[in-house]
């Protein structure tokens, strides 16, 4: 199957993760038939299997969302959603903040800005469950993290802080932002859980 990945191009970290996405395809051996494109109305979803929520300002995100009338057909959209920081913010079923629409499309509460600033951001090596070879790199800005979990949704890593991790079907939520390092094989495992899967030329 090939691939139509959508990317929220509404705010925050568009171009990166389209870059990710890019790469990901190459390293599974797809060529110019799948595609990684900007998503910013509702007749842009019909054309994608996968769509990725980026991280940036969930508050602005969730507004615009909104305003472009957006809301239901990601609710309702059939494909897989891969959503980062912000991203993983809009997917939770409950959020600590009233501004906030969630989409509910992942069983999770989450809180919004569990490590404060802008200057609380780190990196660490964390280990995800299920994912082969090294431990991720992971990069976390301003990150929110998952304070509960439903018994649907599959946690694949923890910090002492909390969850920020989760898969729930075909929809995969990060508190960390994969898009800004060169390792794809959160991306790549998304959409091979898909049914998207790599080409052997």
């Amino acid at each position: 199957m090939d691939a139509k990945i959508g990317v929220l191009a509404l705010q925050g970290n568009v171009s990166e993760h389209i870059d990710a996405f890019l790469r990901a395809l190459e390293r599974m051996g797809h060529g110019p038939s799948s595609e990684v494109f900007e998503v910013r109305s509702p007749a842009d979803l019909v054309h994608c299997n996968a769509l990725a929520l980026p991280g940036g300002e969930s508050t602005t995100i969730s507004r615009l969302i909104d305003k472009n009338g957006l809301y239901e057909p990601i609710r309702s959209f059939n494909g897989g959603i891969f959503a980062t920081c912000a991203g993983m913010v809009l997917m939770a079923t409950s959020v600590d903040d009233p501004r906030i629409h969630p989409l509910g499309l992942i069983d999770i509460t989450v809180d919004r800005n569990a490590f404060g600033r802008q200057r609380e951001s780190f990196e660490m090596d964390l280990a995800i469950d299920g994912l082969q070879g090294a431990p991720f790199h992971a990069i976390f800005i301003r990150a929110p993290v998952v304070t509960s979990a439903g018994t649907r949704v599959n946690v694949r890593a923890r910090i002492d802080q909390g969850i920020v991790a989760v898969e729930q079907g075909k929809h995969m939520a990060l508190s960390f932002h994969p898009e800004l390092c060169d390792d794809t094989r959160l991306q790549e495992q998304f959409l091979k859980n898909l049914g998207i899967t790599p080409i052997i030329r």
